[in-house]
């Protein structure tokens, strides 16, 4: 499997062939459900074999199913491997269970999981046996550790505040934001709600708006709205020492996603969910994983966990929606952003979104009404309004509304001036117009002069100088819009075109024939073919255009 460093004690006896090869292609695919039966069907031929075990084990875990791995874990220690993640299958037993002191025994043995983990496993460990004084010197000891600072002053101020100590949790969290302290989603919820308890609603609103700004989801606008109204917010954001060891767990699979492999990440999230199971944000980690890994039926499972009265349901619906959509399954994911749409008719995000699916399967009207449907939900400062504009004005260009495309194109452009990606889709779609073409090329310059390096770009400085009459200047960007994009059929085909007008008609009929191997639009295919056969000059007076007279001296 992707996730597993195999050490040199683990010696390889002769499995089971046929379950052996299946459990390497499952492994290879991320496919968890046939590795774990694979991997224990091998085990009934070679039951002490440590390869087997160690992957059996985390296919378990990667399915979240940590009770069936833990058999398998207790197979590897007894039989003398040293394993990483059956310590940790075994310790997420004994912290579910509240056996602390099976925490202790397995650290005094050396299962070790990791120094983080260790060391705050030990302090909660402890404050799971009553003795706070301890615990806070193990706290301390790992705020005192090469890295680990951050992580043993945050789990120190949750510990104090678990127990009602808000004033000491307050010192913690204080001189840790004094010190440049960068908050998570949860410590920056949990230091708002201590100061609540504290009667310092105006410094957790401080808080609130410096992290998370005024877009709030519902789970946060809540938040907001009581800091507000005076109320004192109850303390929850991590209560017990099960919760806290789920949140280091989930903190770690949080940063090392993208540094290490998905499916090692995947096993730490795992463990956040298996000790807090309505752990939203875990959950929602975990269900991204297994897509980005293509796995997603079980993304879907994930994602479905999260409760409809859950703060962040609509939060995991969205994913759900992106993850159906990603697996090719965009009726489905329209489904669920309609159901969505009735329970949260007050989110943006979600008319967005559904517009973009929408868009996707050409749908463009409906699309196009979801983005105005989204357009006045948000918030005049939101960040994303241009891009809404944006993608609302490639709807209505699509169903030739060009008036109300072109105005939310400059409406982009006001929120956001000079992007090239809209200057280029504005002023390429002016040029195809054969309107403002001196505008047109002054938007397209601006765009080619930020993204010099995008073959797109470059071709449409290319094709409004060809429109325009240019011919041997568009020869140079479409040469090098075709040489940035050599696979592209709009690019290959426009080079051709402007090849024929210096007169090169080999080259112009070369690039064709590429243009055509690129899988061009059933339209676009049938008008090559036609150049090909009779020449641009022709197919240009045919429908209806003047004919370029091109250097060789054809008409």
């Amino acid at each position: 499997m992707a996730c597993i460093l195999f050490p040199a004690s683990m010696t390889m006896a002769e499995p089971d062939a046929g379950a052996y090869l299946a459990a390497r292609h499952a492994g290879v695919a991320n496919d968890f459900a046939a590795g774990a039966r694979y991997f224990t069907k091998g085990l009934l031929a070679d039951p002490t074999n440590g390869y087997l075990l160690e992957n059996a084990l985390t296919s378990y875990m990667a399915l979240g199913q940590v009770d069936r791995a833990l058999p398998i874990a207790q197979a590897l220690i007894g039989q003398g491997h040293q394993s990483q993640m059956a310590n940790l299958a075994l310790s997420l037993a004994d912290v579910k269970a509240g056996n602390w002191d099976g925490v202790f025994t397995a650290l005094e043995q050396g299962r070790s999981i990791g120094p983080l983990v260790d060391g705050l496993a030990q302090a909660w460990a402890h404050l799971g046996q009553g003795d706070m004084r301890r615990a806070l010197d193990r706290f301390d000891h790992v705020i005192a550790s090469e890295g680990m600072e951050v992580y043993g002053l945050t789990h120190k101020a949750y510990a104090l505040a678990s127990v009602g100590d808000f004033e000491a949790a307050e010192a913690v969290f204080g001189a840790s934001s004094t010190n440049g302290m960068r908050y998570s989603r949860r410590s920056a919820v949990a230091h708002a709600q201590i100061l609540s308890q504290l009667g310092r609603n105006d410094d957790a609103l401080a808080i609130v708006d410096g992290v998370f700004g005024r877009q709030l989801d519902p789970s946060l606008h809540a938040l907001r709205s009581a800091l507000v109204a005076g109320n004192a917010v109850a303390y929850d954001a991590v209560s017990t020492p099960v919760e806290g060891m789920a949140d280091i767990y989930h903190v770690i699979a949080g940063a090392v996603r993208g540094e290490a492999p998905d499916a090692y990440t995947l096993l730490y999230a795992r463990a956040a969910t298996y000790l807090w199971s309505d752990n939203t944000p875990a959950i929602l980690l975990t269900a991204g994983l297994l897509e980005d890994m293509g796995q997603y039926e079980l993304a879907n499972t994930a994602f479905s966990r999260v409760d409809v009265a859950d703060p962040s349901y609509h939060a995991a619906e969205l994913g759900r929606a992106e993850m159906l959509r990603s697996a090719g399954m965009k009726e489905a994911a329209i489904d669920v952003l309609d159901n969505l749409a009735q329970s949260h008719p007050e989110l943006p995000q979600v008319f967005a979104t559904k517009g973009d699916t929408l868009r996707q399967i050409r749908r463009y009207a409906e699309a196009a009404d979801a983005y105005s449907k989204a357009l006045t939900l948000y918030d005049d400062a939101s960040p994303v309004k241009w891009f809404v504009h944006y993608t609302r004005g490639i709807s209505n260009h699509l169903i030739n509304n060009w008036p109300a495309a072109e105005a939310d194109f400059r409406a982009a452009l006001e929120l956001q001036p000079d992007h090239p990606q809209v200057l280029n889709y504005l002023g390429y779609s002016l040029v195809e117009r054969g309107e403002k073409l001196d505008e047109a090329l002054q938007m397209i310059q601006t765009a080619a002069a930020a993204r010099p390096d995008s073959g797109a770009i470059v071709d449409s400085l290319g094709w409004v100088l060809f429109q325009m009459g240019q011919y041997q200047e568009a020869v140079i960007h479409l040469e090098r819009a075709a040489a940035l994009e050599p696979l592209d059929a709009v690019i290959n085909d426009h080079l051709g075109d402007v090849y024929w007008a210096v007169g090169r008609e080999i080259e112009a009929n070369f690039q064709w024939q590429r243009a055509l191997s690129f899988g061009p639009t059933p339209d676009d295919a049938q008008r090559i073919r036609e150049k090909l056969d009779r020449g641009l000059d022709m197919v240009l007076r045919d429908e209806g255009l003047t004919p370029i007279h091109v250097a060789s001296g054809h008409d």
